[in-house]
């Protein structure tokens, strides 16, 4: 069963919780695995001021992820009217055309998820088709054009987001239960599973695994020049980092612990805080946006809150706490160029919805 688009809204309308959560996350005091680490503080912390960029065209709806390669910014807009994405020169922001057209034709899209740059083409995420898409750009490169199709395997669930990690295989999150992710090649054909659920939860692990492992929804970076994976939880705050090279792994939880749920009527209702939206695995570090915003407070303020995180997490490239940035805007996904030391993030509150934060060395 699907769970009802009006079940969560406003600041919560990014869950995307497709099944009904039979579990409950009080759990009593147990131990973790020792690959469990915990993290309060961060040893620096600053303030960054946005610089909102001038767009000449308003066509974002809800701009939910952005990425830059050479001359060209790529928007990902999850509730646009005709279409999902759209392209924009960069560093002007000049708007070049539009892709993903949203309809039910074979060419169409019924949701976009996310999208990853790979080989100067675009690779897109339709969950409710169960497809992944690869786009390449015109001669001209100011538009983008279909050039195939991969439908996913029927043992992969509801695939909410993916990485790229070779020519030949993604990365995608394991939704049974049974694993934490799941490694699918290029044909959209199951590899291997790997990982579990970091959870003290021994009830829900042996009794609900489907409906905890969509509790546990993460948002996933790969970078395949130093071989790390990162999650980070949509509720709660938790990061967990793979290293892909030699099989390492670390868990790192926060001051807010593991997501949180309480059943009602049904239904897996939150009762702990938003989380993470965004996460980027650089070549020196882990970069994630984090809300913290507790459900209690979003209900109480009855869509008056801004729509966001309004911090920038640091991590090094083994799970260490390095740096908290705090923003003067609330936003969702960003790019961090480490070159530059350029973030640009995504603002979903605003008409101008592009941002430029500057920052120093971590």
């Amino acid at each position: 069963m699907l769970l009802p688009d009006t079940v969560l809204k406003n600041n919560i309308s990014l869950l995307f919780l497709s099944f009904f959560f039979f579990i409950s996350c009080n759990h009593k005091h147990k131990e973790y695995a020792k690959d469990v680490l915990f993290y309060s503080e961060f040893p620096q912390e600053r303030e960054l001021r946005g610089e909102v960029i001038e767009l000449d065209t308003a066509l974002l709806r809800y701009p939910f992820r952005i990425r830059i390669e050479g001359g060209k910014a790529i928007v990902m807009d999850l509730h646009g009217l005709d279409h999902y994405g759209h392209l924009f020169q960069y560093p002007s922001f000049q708007y070049l055309s539009s892709f993903g057209r949203r309809g039910d034709s074979p060419t169409e899209m019924l949701s976009m998820e996310n999208f990853r740059l790979q080989n100067h083409g675009v690779w897109i995420l339709d969950a409710n088709k169960s497809e992944l898409t690869r786009l390449g750009f015109s001669s001209s490169g100011d538009s983008l054009f279909r050039d195939e199709a991969v439908t996913l395997d029927e043992d992969i669930l509801r695939p909410l987001d993916f990485a790229i990690y070779n020519d030949t295989t993604f990365i995608i999150p394991d939704y049974s239960g049974e694993n934490r992710l799941c490694r699918v090649n290029c044909n959209g054909k199951l590899i291997d599973k790997m990982g579990i659920i970091p959870t003290i939860d021994e009830k829900a692990l042996k009794n609900a695994r489907p409906a905890l492992s969509q509790a546990w929804r993460s948002f996933l970076d790969y970078n395949p020049n130093n071989g790390i994976l990162a999650t980070v939880t949509q509720l709660g705050e938790v990061v967990e980092v793979y290293n892909l090279k030699d099989s390492t792994h670390v868990v790192r939880i926060g001051k807010h612990g593991e997501p949180e749920f309480k059943i009602s009527d049904g239904y897996g209702i939150p009762t702990g805080i938003m989380g993470f939206s965004d996460v980027q695995v650089t070549d020196s570090a882990i970069y994630a946006v984090f809300h913290g915003t507790s459900f209690k407070e979003i209900a109480r303020q009855s869509g008056r809150l801004p729509d966001g995180g309004k911090y920038i997490y640091v991590f090094s490239l083994k799970g260490e706490p390095m740096c908290k940035y705090v923003l003067d805007h609330y936003i969702y996904g960003i790019w961090v160029d480490e070159a530059t030391k350029t973030i640009m993030a995504t603002d979903v509150n605003n008409d101008q919805p592009i941002l430029k934060f500057c920052f120093g060395s971590v």
